[in-house]
């Protein structure tokens, strides 16, 4: 845009190989400076491909480049952007280097993932109310190793229930050995036994991911010793 300056626009899909040639059109024009519309995650492949290229590209948020509302078009935003581009309009946002954001899609999915593990352990103790075993009532932490033990035992199949009580009783719990006895004495048949057992499967098998993806993690922050013991230092 400019007096004298001629413009073009031209379509591009977003193939690597389309992004590719946008990417060699651009350089053959020697444009030094791009701005996009960050939209959901799908700024992300574009950004990548054209980052191979000698163009300083702005992702900026949709929410700064809006146009007149009814002028709503590819074209007509493409212009738009260009405009605010070359008046200086643009600020664009915080990318963070690509091994920042490997060691960010690792910590989203770990959280995901904790999120399911502790969403299996709701079911667990969902079922063994429907069993009417009232373990939440006498154990605050249904998740703890006391109460792991006592459903491992139960969907095991053991009847002598005094004694596993007495196997992993501790001062630190307020209800009796009698009061756990009456709470865990239900009736655990044999189809809620198996939807424990496939819970239980579960929930290792994605701790087993967990542990994966923590050895993974710790591959990404070699090198950030320093500065994760600074930020450790902070109350």
């Amino acid at each position: 845009m400019g007096k004298g300056i001629q413009t073009e626009t031209r379509t591009f899909g977003t193939t690597t190989r389309s992004l590719k040639a946008l990417g060699e059109w651009l350089e053959s024009l020697q444009v030094t400076d791009g701005a996009m519309e960050s939209t959901g995650i799908y700024w992300k492949p574009v950004l990548h491909v054209l980052r191979e290229y000698p163009l300083n590209l702005l992702v900026v948020n949709a929410r700064h480049i809006k146009n007149v509302p009814g002028r709503k078009t590819d074209k007509a935003d493409s212009q738009w952007i260009c405009k605010l581009l070359i008046s200086g309009l643009l600020k664009g946002s915080f990318i963070p280097p690509e091994n920042i954001q490997a060691l960010r899609d690792l910590h989203r999915y770990k959280k995901k993932l904790v999120g399911t593990v502790a969403s299996e352990k709701n079911r667990i103790i969902r079922v063994l109310e429907d069993a009417n075993i009232k373990l939440s009532s006498v154990v605050s932490d249904t998740s703890g190793v006391t109460a792991t033990y006592l459903i491992n035992g139960l969907i095991a199949g053991r009847k002598d229930l005094e004694r596993l009580v007495s196997e992993c009783y501790h001062k630190k719990l307020q209800a009796t050995p009698e009061q756990i006895v009456e709470a865990i004495n239900g009736r655990l048949t044999s189809h809620l036994t198996f939807l424990l057992k496939s819970m239980q499967k579960h929930i290792q098998s994605v701790q087993e991911q967990l542990a994966e993806i923590d050895a993974e993690i710790e591959t990404h922050i070699k090198g950030f010793e320093n500065e994760i013991e600074l930020l450790q230092t902070i109350p």
